[in-house]
């Protein structure tokens, strides 16, 4: 029997509606970003070795987060339609290939762990104590990465079906766990690199175990049956489709910043100090936008099946507004608070303040313009257009940044930092640009 109360997504107001689906994401990641923060302090403490170790693995671990909230993102938006068709048996079909296509994913990155952590770890580093520490951690989390893929897909689930308060739940519990079972592990029971990757494992279990627990609770409202499933080529085609450009959204980041990396060191050691020092700040600044991103996916997805273009434009128009007004004022306040950011929070010494803290007010003038890309990048995501966002993230990490800094350092280096100004700019009018060539709804 189909759900009978009106899912929120196409009756509640625009306004409330994108910030109630928004703000637990939102939370749930800045929770997220403290607790890989502190993991990492965490593990500092035991060895240098076993620091460096999870630094060579993060780009690892990155891309399977890339490649689980791709597949999330593919779902939601599928799940989304249907529900606001009021299509039930779709609906579920949709959401008993999110359980196939996660549980295939969990499969290959234990494979590749169990695999290729020894080889990944000896093209990376010529120590072998770092090697050794570097292959327990990456197994462990690959091999134990079935929580990882149960907590994106029960996240999704939740937040399709019009219960945004689950993400933060799932998300937040397993973080908190975390960071409960991290001195228990690394400390208590002396294990280590070892102690932090199992710590990881359980908190992401235990996120995914309570996000099944959610959907069984919801299950009046929206069933899910594996009774009859067949898995179905067009369909995962489909997903796919939309899944891969926010795949290479979020796994592009980590080949801009091996990218710039390798730029800025070949003028001054000092611009990648400074630049790591950004990464690190501005992700606290992104990190609400993204929220927005998310929390709009599901809303535009489910209002184009229901063929409502009025509320459509009203959530990108809100979310706009919500987006760039969030980093606007983060940019200002990252400009203003540079100095004391980096005197107390990274110890720059003087040459690196003397660089840091204009670099830092010339990469904060492009909050603002990132948010007006990321947000249209959903409506492209949730509208149909999944390539045109594909576009706009290969522009925005790879394709102009990257000559643009390099251009910026042959001509003026000092000025490297407004190579994300640029870039951003012309990255928004082109998201503008697609955005308004999209075909009105009948």
């Amino acid at each position: 029997m189909p759900p009978t109360p009106e899912n929120m997504l196409g009756v509640r107001p625009i306004r409330p509606l994108v910030l109630s689906m928004s703000a637990p994401v939102m939370l749930s990641m800045l929770i997220s970003a403290i607790y890989n923060l502190v993991d990492s302090i965490y593990v500092a403490q035991v060895s240098d070795l076993d620091f460096l170790a999870l630094s060579y693995a993060y780009p690892v671990q990155l891309l399977m987060i890339a490649c689980c909230f791709g597949l999330g993102v593919g779902c939601n938006a599928l799940l989304s339609r249907q529900l606001g068709r009021k299509d039930w048996p779709g609906a579920n079909d949709v959401a008993c290939h999110g359980f196939f296509l996660y549980g295939l994913s969990w499969l290959v990155f234990a494979l590749v762990g169990l695999a290729g952590a020894r080889l990944f770890f000896s093209l990376s580093t010529q120590d072998p104590r770092v090697a050794d520490s570097g292959v327990v951690y990456l197994t462990i989390c690959t091999v134990g990465s079935l929580g990882l893929c149960l907590q994106f897909l029960t996240e999704r689930l939740l937040q399709s079906s019009g219960h945004p308060a689950g993400y933060m739940i799932v998300q937040g519990s397993g973080a908190v766990l975390n960071l409960v079972l991290d001195p228990v592990f690394i400390f208590g029971l002396d294990m280590g690199v070892a102690g932090a990757a199992v710590a990881t494992v359980l908190g992401q279990c235990s996120g995914g175990v309570i996000g099944l627990c959610l959907l069984r609770r919801f299950r009046s409202q929206f069933p899910i049956s594996f009774r009859g499933f067949r898995p179905r080529r067009a369909l995962i085609k489909e997903i796919g489709d939309i899944a891969l450009p926010a795949t290479a959204t979020q796994s592009l980041s980590s080949f801009m910043t091996l990218g710039m990396n390798q730029l800025l060191g070949l003028w001054s050691e000092t611009a990648v100090y400074v630049l790591g020092a950004y990464f690190k700040i501005q992700s606290f600044v992104t990190m609400p936008v993204a929220g927005i991103n998310s929390g709009l996916v599901p809303i535009l997805g489910y209002n184009y099946g229901a063929r409502a273009p009025h509320r459509i434009r009203q959530a990108v128009r809100f979310g706009l507004q919500l987006g760039v007004g969030i980093s606007l004022a983060g940019g200002v306040l990252l400009a203003v608070a540079a100095l004391p950011l980096l005197t107390y929070c990274f110890r720059a010494d003087e040459a690196a303040l003397a660089m840091g803290v204009p670099a830092l007010a010339m990469t904060a003038t492009a909050f603002p313009l990132a948010a007006v890309s990321i947000v249209l990048s959903a409506a492209l995501q949730s509208l149909g257009r999944s390539r045109d966002a594909l576009a706009v993230a290969l522009l925005r990490q790879l394709v102009l940044l990257l000559p643009v800094a390099a251009l910026l350092l042959w001509l003026v280096p000092d000025l490297v930092w407004l190579a994300f100004f640029i870039t951003e700019t012309l990255v928004a009018l082109l998201s503008l640009f697609f955005y308004r060539r999209l075909p009105p709804l009948s």
